[in-house]
Order: C-alpha cells, then sequence, then structure tokens
C-alpha cells in the first residue's frame, strides 16, 4: 500500500499558508484603525502645545502688565485716565467725538 503524501503536503500548506495570510489581516483590520486614531491624538497634541505657547505669552504679558502696575504709578495713572476717564481734582477733562464713530 503506498499512500501519496504529495497531496497532503500541498494541502497543509496551502491551509498553513491561508491561515497565516487571514492572521494578518485580522492584524492590520485591528492595527489600522489604530494608526487612524494614533495621527489625530498627535495632531491634537500639536494643536494644544501651539495653544499653550499662546497662553504662556499672554501669561507673560499680563505678569509684566502686573508688575508695571504695582511699580509705576504712571502706568496707574494712564489706565485711569484712559480705561476710567478719571482726572485729577485740578483738570478738566475734554473729550473730542470723531468723525464716524
Amino acid at each position: 500500500m503506498n499512500v501519496d503524501t504529495g497531496i497532503w503536503d500541498k494541502l497543509t500548506r496551502v491551509v498553513v499558508t491561508l491561515l497565516v495570510v487571514a492572521a494578518l489581516v485580522w492584524v492590520a483590520i485591528l492595527y489600522f484603525p489604530l494608526m487612524h486614531q494614533n495621527e489625530a491624538m498627535r495632531q491634537q497634541i500639536i494643536e494644544l502645545d501651539q495653544r499653550i505657547q499662546q497662553e504662556e505669552m499672554v501669561n507673560r504679558e499680563l505678569r509684566l502688565e502686573i508688575d508695571s502696575l504695582k511699580s509705576d504709578p504712571k502706568t496707574v495713572e494712564r489706565l485711569a485716565r484712559e480705561q476710567l476717564g478719571l482726572a485729577r481734582p485740578d483738570e478738566t477733562v475734554i473729550r473730542f467725538d470723531v468723525p464716524g464713530d
């Protein structure tokens, strides 16, 4: 009794190859959404880093303004005149209307 194992070897190779291909496809199906999610998160990190830099710059400017208000009385007087319309008791405030406003 001679059994031809050639067909079984070929069949085994085909089945193993199909299993490997199926495993690779399964991994790819699971991996690609993670790649897209990773890219979206990287973009979000870049945007947040830019926003942090902008907010840090605003924070520095506000700290400088606070320091100026604490140490320079002329700055306080200028802001009181410009923003609150205040004047010294012996001064007269004259306001001009700008045409078009």
